[in-house]
């Protein structure tokens, strides 16, 4: 009895939670849209990190190519790659001399990869340069994504923007289980294109743009040299530091293919949805109790009532409509979500019954230190210090 009173207890508080949070959406900038007429003189650099990226490169090149003369260099920072990623930039450099490529040092001590090309990039770029666009090679910019940030970023008077994509997910296992592991996001932040304080701001580094002058002076992408969710772990440090910081939402202007089907989704990207990196072991704790009393529960404690496992009665009902509530909100959000998508499957529908395992991702990924990354071992890396 003390149990099922302390879980509808602790269930109605994460509903309240819930509910404040989604509400932020009601007042949600609108999806930014592509710009094809240039307005303003701004010159951009473009950093795109590579490494061994030879199968999935070739539609963020093209993407990036059709870009206008506001992009005056497009760096590929390239790690060493043992494939043909650098033929593919050679080749398209023979049409567009903006392309180049630039090989980074040797990974310094502390550094991870990713962040650490990224610094490399910046310091080959133009120095004149306003701005700077960091592109992940998994993503499609399409048309028009650099002149809608040029006026975005001027609008808000954002130092740094950075957008939500829209997913191109092919097999019916991802088209269930990776919107599961997106909503853990919105659950926990909120919805993109919505205000939040610092130590809650979110970011997606695969388009993350950058007025160089306030990058310069947090020192580059050096505050989130041992991060493994360096996106939200920088911006998170400029927004201390009093920078404007917005996450927005970006579908009509980059498309991303990340992963190849369900498993790799669950072990790659699972494993940085923590964002532990770029928090306190507080925010971690309350993170993960929330997404287990608002997300993991809801399905199953609704299974083990229909089943009769958890009694009858005034507590039991009383269950059933917190957890049926929780539920109907986690299936109005697909409404809200499919544009998210290129394109929807039936399991796209289905995903709420992949939340206790998406629950359970964020857990795992919590309680562990990730010692391998894209072929680089990272055992004595070290944490960054947070504290709280």
């Amino acid at each position: 009895m003390f149990v099922t009173v302390l879980l509808l207890a602790s269930q109605a508080v994460a509903l309240l939670v819930l509910m404040a949070r989604l509400a932020k959406g009601r007042t949600r900038r609108p999806p930014l849209l592509p710009i094809l007429t240039v307005r303003r003189p701004d010159r951009v650099s473009v950093v795109v990190p590579t490494l061994n990226e030879e199968a999935r490169l070739s539609p963020c090149l093209e993407g990036l190519h059709r870009q206008g003369a506001e992009v005056t260099e497009i760096l590929v920072v390239d790690s060493r790659s043992t494939d043909g990623t650098v033929a593919l930039v050679e080749r398209i450099q023979k049409r567009d001399p903006r392309f180049r490529v630039v090989y980074d040092d040797p990974l310094p001590a502390g550094w991870v990869g990713r962040p650490w090309a990224l610094q490399y990039g910046f310091s080959q770029s133009d120095p004149d340069n306003r701005w700077v666009l960091c592109i992940d090679a998994d993503t499609v910019p399409q048309p028009g994504l650099v002149p809608a940030l040029i006026e975005a970023a001027h609008a808000g008077n954002y130092d740094a923007l950075t957008l939500s994509p829209q997913f191109m997910l092919e097999s019916t296992a991802e088209f269930w289980l990776q919107p599961a592991l997106l909503i853990t996001l919105i659950y926990r932040f909120g919805p993109s294109g919505t205000d939040t304080d610092a130590s809650r701001v979110m970011a997606n580094g695969q388009c993350a743009f950058f007025n160089r002058q306030t990058l310069t002076r947090l020192g580059g992408f050096s505050s989130a040299r041992r991060s493994f969710c360096d996106d939200v772990t920088l911006a998170r440090a400029l927004a201390a530091q009093g920078a404007r910081v917005s996450f927005q939402d970006g579908a009509k202007l980059i498309k991303v293919r990340m992963y190849d089907g369900a498993v790799e989704t669950w072990k790659e990207w699972g494993r940085s949805l923590d964002l532990k990196d770029a928090s306190t072991p507080t925010q971690q704790f309350f993170d993960v109790v929330f997404l287990v009393l608002a997300q993991g529960l809801p399905v199953l404690i609704l299974i083990a009532l229909a089943l009769g496992a958890l009694g009858t009665g005034t507590l039991a009902s009383v269950l059933g409509w917190v957890n049926g509530l929780l539920l109907a909100i986690r299936v109005l959000l697909l409404f809200g979500i499919r544009g998210s998508y290129d394109r929807l499957r039936w399991s796209f529908w289905l995903s709420p019954l992949a939340d206790p395992f998406a629950v359970l991702r964020i857990v795992i990924s919590t309680l562990t230190v990730p010692r391998k990354w894209r072929g680089r071992n990272y055992a004595d890396l070290g944490r960054p210090t947070k504290t709280g």
